[in-house]
């Protein structure tokens, strides 16, 4: 409306006036039309793409990147060294097993060396990894898998306080507990560690759902 009233500023008058006033003009006259006026539409500037901040994240539940898969599969020591004393008896009799632990001696004495090492693992895996929305859901699966499998040592632990037998049948009972658990955990870590290298998601027994249910 406000181009038309640009264009056409005359006195109101009917459109059939309009049509009788046109029909008396000349045809050169009538022929003649001038140029529309030029439009000028502004542009808006074109708006930069924003820098994406940069968040360790898988690129879906069952593959990560390198950086998730490495971080993942480190996890799965914590549990291990926690409870490497289960070991004590498949360790010294089995020649194997040393030969696959002594690798890791340097790093399990540096996590023994402090009572209080495994509390301050858990707290920083919990807090900083399992909780921390910037690690993928990935990386704070596997961890949570490895806070579980750790937490579940206290029973073990519980029934080596209670009971510990001196000889007898219950020596022999707690020596395959405690070979049990440790062989469960050197399962635990070669499973979940060589998954997450190979991006793939390990779901170990007990503790998988549990894990589940804290990662959202």
């Amino acid at each position: 409306m406000a181009m038309n009233n640009l264009l056409f500023t005359t006195s109101p008058i009917s459109h059939k006036q309009l049509l009788c006033s046109f029909s008396s003009l000349p045809i050169h006259t009538l022929s003649y039309s001038p140029s529309p006026l030029p439009l000028h539409i502004p542009t808006l500037p074109s708006r930069k793409p924003r820098n994406s901040i940069f968040t360790p994240q898988s690129k879906g539940s069952d593959s990560a990147d390198a950086p998730d898969r490495l971080i993942s599969a480190i996890t799965y020591f914590y549990p291990f060294f926690d409870g490497i004393q289960y070991g004590k008896y498949v360790i010294t009799q089995f020649s194997p097993f040393q030969t696959i632990i002594q690798p890791l001696v340097p790093a399990i004495k540096v996590f023994k060396s402090f009572p209080f090492n495994g509390f301050l693992v858990f707290l920083t895996l919990y807090f900083v990894v399992v909780r921390n929305r910037n690690f993928s859901r990935y990386v704070r699966f596997n961890t949570m898998q490895a806070i579980v499998l750790d937490v579940l040592l206290i029973f073990p632990e519980f029934l080596e306080r209670t009971f510990n037998p001196r000889d007898g049948v219950g020596l022999e009972l707690m020596m395959s507990l405690d070979s049990t658990v440790f062989l469960f955990l050197l399962v635990c870590l070669i499973y979940g560690s060589s998954s997450c290298l190979f991006g793939q998601v390990p779901r170990l027994p007990l503790v998988a759902e549990a894990a589940d249910r804290q990662v959202l």
